[in-house]
């Protein structure tokens, strides 16, 4: 069996990013400082203590420690004349409103401050938040097809329903699908925008994000940070205008929140308030809350759920059940491997992990692709992903590494593997080229599945 990962390191203590920084040591945002609370300048912030602060600079001077949760809907004003020019100047270029807020569907103090954290952890100047990935993703592809671009270049494999977003056209969109490699030959004069997921879901494929970029010229490149986050890597580094989050996922850490952000430029966030605005999108405040809360503890999280998972990894592709383990170069809590033996059985199998869909919490889960997060893309550009019949996800939360690793055993051992009983309902499709031990790095590093 194989295990595409880099044998020559330890993917499970070091965590270096592929744009060749730590985000948990280099200063964030390099040449500015943040006031402390009483209005010095102080040094510039490491990620982690970004994580703890960002947002939260003025509680100390407010007299609060907490960061409060704004429920208001509306906002109480006896200068109208004040709201329309406010109102006009958000219209214009979607800046937000100055002085106190208007309506709930503009903005949420709380929510703002969550915003202001990810931005500054992420190396942005800005960032916009949504009820969910979903609603985040769609405002992306509004904005652009606004202007006219309605064309969108992707790299598969994308999340089961950002795939189906595209392909269905239920925006308006149309998509040309293609290997990092083609991105360049795929532009066309109305490419509004350029979509890759490194590490992708759900086979954990990883690409070259400045290369990517520089081929993508001018046209603004996403990249969606799920898997990764920003204490991993920081696309905007690498030359991506648009870093996308699943926030429900490691951002908010503990599966209670639905949430979806855009760290982006400033006038990208703009239209994107417009559109949030328009469309209805918004944030709930106590989602904002936790969000916030959630990326306190964002970096102690993915190191730790990390370093169990890089062992899992390294168990997995010893384990004569397992035919190949996915794991990335980068690291992270994210493990998918395809098993021999029948993998609804592991699912079945297992009590500690959850078997559920979704990732990024304190608890492990563990799903089958084919049959929920993946089920919504065709068949064949399904498996044309890499995404076949025997592929198991599973996000690493912070349990044990023993207990995970015993309930793992156990379910393996009920799946049949050693005797070969899954039978898969359809033809399992050639494997794509590059699979050879030599092979995987190439493909790894050029982002093939």
């Amino acid at each position: 069996m194989g295990t595409d990962t880099n044998p020559g390191t330890n993917p499970g203590t070091d965590l270096g990013t592929n744009t060749g920084t730590d985000p948990g040591t280099d200063p964030i945002g390099s040449g500015t400082y943040a006031a402390n609370a009483h209005g010095h300048e102080a040094a510039p912030w490491t990620l982690a203590t970004a994580a703890v602060h960002a947002g939260r600079e003025d509680l100390a001077r407010q007299g609060l420690h907490a960061p409060p949760i704004d429920l208001s809907t509306t906002y109480p004003s006896y200068d109208s004349r004040g709201e329309a020019a406010r109102i006009d100047a958000f219209a214009a270029d979607g800046r937000e409103p100055e002085g106190p807020p208007v309506y709930g569907r503009l903005g949420n103090p709380t929510v703002a401050r969550f915003e202001t954290a990810l931005a500054r952890l992420e190396g942005t100047e800005s960032a916009v938040a949504f009820a969910s990935g979903m609603a985040a993703l769609s405002a992306v592809l509004l904005a652009r097809a606004g202007t006219g671009l309605r064309h969108v270049v992707a790299v598969r494999p994308l999340y089961g329903c950002s795939d189906h977003l595209l392909t269905a056209g239920l925006l308006g969109s149309e998509v040309t699908w293609v290997d990092p490699a083609g991105i360049g030959a795929a532009l066309r004069p109305d490419t509004g925008l350029v979509i890759v997921e490194s590490p992708a879901n759900p086979t954990l494929a990883e690409i070259d994000l400045r290369a990517v970029a520089h081929a993508c010229g001018s046209v603004p490149l996403l990249v969606d940070n799920t898997f990764a986050t920003p204490v991993l890597q920081r696309p905007a580094e690498a030359g991506a205008r648009l870093v996308l989050h699943s926030a429900t996922k490691y951002l908010g850490g503990h599966g209670d929140v639905m949430a979806g952000v855009v760290a982006c430029d400033e006038e990208f966030a703009g239209r994107l308030r417009q559109v949030r605005f328009a469309t209805g999108g918004v944030l709930h405040p106590l989602a904002g809350y936790l969000l916030l809360r959630g990326l306190a503890t964002l970096p102690v999280r993915v190191r730790a759920a990390s370093a169990t998972a890089a062992e899992l990894a390294r168990r997995l592709g010893a384990d004569p059940r397992v035919a190949r383990v996915h794991y990335p170069r980068l690291g992270g809590a994210m493990v998918a491997f395809e098993v021999l033996g029948d993998p609804h059985r592991v699912i079945a199998g297992v009590r500690l992990i959850t078997p559920a869909v979704s990732l990024g919490s304190v608890d492990t889960l563990i799903q089958h692709p084919a049959s929920i997060s993946h089920r919504i893309v065709d068949e064949t550009d399904r498996r044309g992903a890499g995404v076949g019949d025997r592929l198991l996800r599973m996000s690493v939360g912070l349990e044990d590494v023993e207990d995970l690793w015993t309930d793992l055993d156990g379910a393996l051992g009920a799946s049949g593997a050693l005797d070969h009983q899954f039978t898969s309902v359809t033809t399992r499709a050639p494997a794509p080229p590059g699979r050879t031990a030599a092979g995987r790095a190439r493909a790894s590093r050029a982002g093939g599945p």
